[in-house]
């Protein structure tokens, strides 16, 4: 291992010459970092398409009535939009990347604990996004359900629900086998020395997301084989006119699709969590307390699904014990978000683009957490259900969240990835762009929504037209930072200058090796003798 400073020669994971050459070489791979790559090249791709898509819907929206497209066009576009992002881009997002990247790495191993599963994972995960993909070409048109599939109206509709659940099916199995190979790893391979408490955030993160990706997904899982058998063999688990039980239907897939949500923000929680103290080169502010509330959040996500339901049919007693769990739950929340701001507290801060994306994510997430405090309520929960205040928190939460912690992450450790800076300038710009774009976007909807504008409707009322256009405007100029972002990374990959080993001043087991990292990572195993997080 060097200090970052002295040239050493080595074969990086970039360069390393194994039993297969070119493309084989890639997707034959069982080195983390480069299975890691893979997830990173095919989400972003599926991202793009999710994007472009969900700026259709913002130009048919844009006026009252028919703009661009018909009504069915816009319910295959909506349904399709969701399946893409909510299944191929945000829930394997974090993980499957930096996970794969990252997690061997801040704990001192060489791999993940099993190689092969992993790769395995990954090739799941590109047989379910073709079947996913493939559902929107076929000749009974694509799927007009939504990504939540609510049954009955999908045991009767006459799309490719079939293929499309089944793809959402086979991209589960890809979740629990990541999450799987991450607990083994946590458990088996970290470090000499390194204890649970002495575990860099981040991997603390992975570990709690990985528990719900175990113990959540078969539920959603074997929900999604009931709708397929049911489709198929007319059973009658969810369609009352075979007399099943819709409202079963909405239990089930809650059960898992809200701790799926935690899937989602704790790897971009774990993330801030590096972020900060690096930036501001201070120790991490209540590093167990931090610890904890990951591991709280995920226990407690698992018992808050009903709060989607306080409208289909639930008793009194069982609607305010889901309202009291769901303001349970963001107290963990509340913890980290008072611990991030007390590591900033008097620390030394450089303002730099990973920084200025944690930042936002700080500002976004807040207002995503706070109008979710209004959905976990009760009564202000029946007068917003089903209406755009729905999507703008959700995009607060999920976009402003983990999309936001996604650009933090790539601009954070690309220069480790890649062993290459980007543009600082360009960066920043390109910052300020997605950030103004999302906001314009998405809050327009908190207003419309409180008065009544539904949502995944095609035509609305000439009242809501102005904050329909304004979000239009918003989805363009969003979309204009996105690929000033892009380009400047590519451009930084691909003409950058070389990065050192530590460009940021971290303290944490990737800035200690060269950059990008050797094909095993470390030359010999680092013995831990210390905080994760050593500055002053």
């Amino acid at each position: 291992m060097n200090n970052g400073t002295a040239k050493v020669e080595y074969v990086s994971y970039l360069q390393h010459k194994g039993k297969f050459k070119g493309l084989f070489s890639w997707i034959f791979a069982t080195d983390h970092k480069r299975i890691a790559l893979l997830y990173l090249y095919a989400i972003a791709t599926f991202f793009f398409i999710g994007a472009i898509l969900g700026l259709m819907m913002r130009f048919e929206l844009i006026a009252p009535g028919e703009t661009i497209m018909k009504p069915q066009t816009y319910n295959g576009v909506f349904t399709v939009h969701g399946i893409i992002m909510i299944f191929m881009v945000v829930i394997p997002g974090l993980s499957a990347v930096f996970g794969n990247f990252f997690l061997p790495i801040l704990i001192g191993a060489k791999d993940v604990a099993f190689p092969k599963l992993n790769l395995f994972s990954w090739w799941i995960f590109i047989f379910g996004s073709i079947l996913a993909v493939a559902s929107q070409f076929l000749r009974t048109g694509p799927p007009d359900t939504g990504w939540t599939f609510y049954a009955p109206y999908s045991t009767s509709t006459g799309t490719s629900v079939i293929m499309a659940t089944t793809a959402a099916f086979v991209l589960g199995f890809s979740s629990i086998l990541t999450g799987l190979n991450f607990i083994v790893t946590i458990h088996r391979m970290r470090a000499p020395g390194m204890k649970f408490f002495s575990m860099p955030l981040f991997p603390w993160s992975i570990y709690a997301t990985a528990w719900i990706q175990l113990l959540a997904t078969p539920i959603v899982g074997i929900t999604l084989l009931m709708l397929i058998a049911e489709r198929l063999f007319g059973i009658g688990f969810f369609n009352p006119e075979l007399g099943g039980d819709p409202v079963l239907f909405q239990h089930l897939f809650w059960i898992y699709s809200h701790p799926a949500v935690y899937i989602m923000i704790l790897p971009a929680m774990g993330v801030i969590t590096e972020i900060i103290p690096t930036f501001c080169q201070r120790k991490v502010y209540g590093y167990k307390a931090i610890a904890f509330s990951s591991i709280a959040i995920a226990g407690v996500g698992f018992l808050v699904w009903g709060h989607h339901m306080y409208t289909s049919g639930m008793s009194e007693n069982a609607r305010w014990f889901f309202s009291l769990l769901t303001f349970i739950v963001a107290v963990p929340s509340a913890i980290k978000v008072f611990n991030w701001l007390a590591t900033m507290y008097k620390g030394s801060i450089d303002i730099k683009p990973p920084f200025l994306f944690a930042l936002s994510f700080i500002f976004l997430f807040l207002i995503g957490g706070l109008t979710g405090l209004l959905l976990g309520s009760v009564a202000t929960n029946i007068q917003v259900h089903d209406t755009s205040f729905v999507v703008a928190h959700f995009h607060y939460i999920i976009f402003g969240g983990m999309g936001f912690a996604f650009f933090a992450a790539i601009h954070y450790w690309l220069p480790k990835m890649y062993g290459k800076m980007y543009n600082f300038r360009r960066a920043t710009i390109a910052w300020a762009i997605i950030f103004v774009g999302f906001n314009l976007l998405y809050f327009p909807q908190f207003i419309i929504g409180i008065q009544g504008m539904p949502r995944r409707y095609f035509d609305y009322l000439p009242q809501f037209q102005p904050a329909q256009v304004i979000s239009t405007i918003g989805g363009i100029i969003l979309i204009s930072g996105f690929i000033l972002m892009v380009y400047n990374l590519v451009m930084g990959v691909r003409k950058g200058a070389p990065a050192p080993a530590n460009p940021w001043g971290g303290s944490t087991l990737e800035w200690q090796i060269p950059s990008p990292p050797p094909v095993e990572n470390f030359d010999e195993a680092p013995v831990i003798k210390q905080n994760p997080y050593d500055y002053k």
